[in-house]
């Protein structure tokens, strides 16, 4: 039996957040001809800015649009560093949001829609059988689209808590690796040094990451077949 109390909540919080969407007219932003204006648009709400590109890139989760774009441009409006805080905190609470939705509002239709996928069944029976691995495994090796496995996530029997800070820490390195990567454009335009520090880390850390399915496969994490 579902639990009203999470339920209420989860709808709660969906509210505020569609609220303040449509209050800051983000919708606007999800075409990506229009995601290029997003740096002005930081400009204009400066310490509100963080929170403006958060309510995006939950939009964009929510709508299945390419996260990648957004991405880069958290690196490029933010930096190296503070783009990493604020685009992993970003795509956490995109992927919490789309999970509880899943989970708690929309479990029947997500089921009719991809309840008989082979995407599906892979990561209902990776959860029975590897736990948050599976989880692990989804989010550093793209074997499925982003977007989607936030949705199935929420069908499966994994604990809210441990989704949320698996998958946090699961998409830290390509995080570090894509903002460095893009922040140091811009601390190219102060210093031939740190944008060679920054692609040098973003160079290290997409190195490990190719590594990651062999690694795995070894581990016995992912089935060898």
């Amino acid at each position: 039996m579902i639990n009203r109390t999470k339920v209420f909540m989860t709808t709660i919080i969906i509210a505020i957040i569609v609220a303040l969407i449509r209050y800051f007219d983000l919708i606007y932003y999800i075409e990506l001809d229009n995601i290029t204006e997003l740096p002005q648009l930081i400009d204009k709400f400066g310490l509100w800015a963080p929170i403006i590109y958060i309510l995006l890139y939950t939009l964009f989760c929510l709508f299945f649009l390419p996260r990648f774009p957004i991405t880069l441009l958290g690196g490029v409006v933010f930096g190296p560093v503070w783009g990493t805080i604020w685009v992993s905190l970003a795509a956490t609470v995109g992927a919490t949001v789309s999970f509880l939705v899943s989970r708690y509002l929309a479990a029947g239709l997500i089921k009719r829609k991809f309840g008989a996928s082979k995407h599906f069944k892979k990561i209902q029976q990776g959860v029975e059988k590897h736990n948050w691995r599976m989880l692990v495994i989804t989010r550093m090796i793209p074997v499925f689209p982003f977007n989607l496995q936030n949705y199935l996530y929420g069908l499966t029997n994994i604990k809210l808590l441990t989704y949320i800070v698996v998958s946090w820490v699961s998409m830290l390195p390509a995080t570090i690796a894509y903002c460095f990567a893009a922040g140091s454009i811009v601390e190219g335009t102060t210093s031939i040094k740190s944008t060679l520090f920054y692609l040098g880390v973003a160079a290290v850390v997409f190195v490990l990451l190719s590594l990651l399915p062999k690694f795995m496969k070894e581990k016995v994490f992912i089935d060898k077949d």
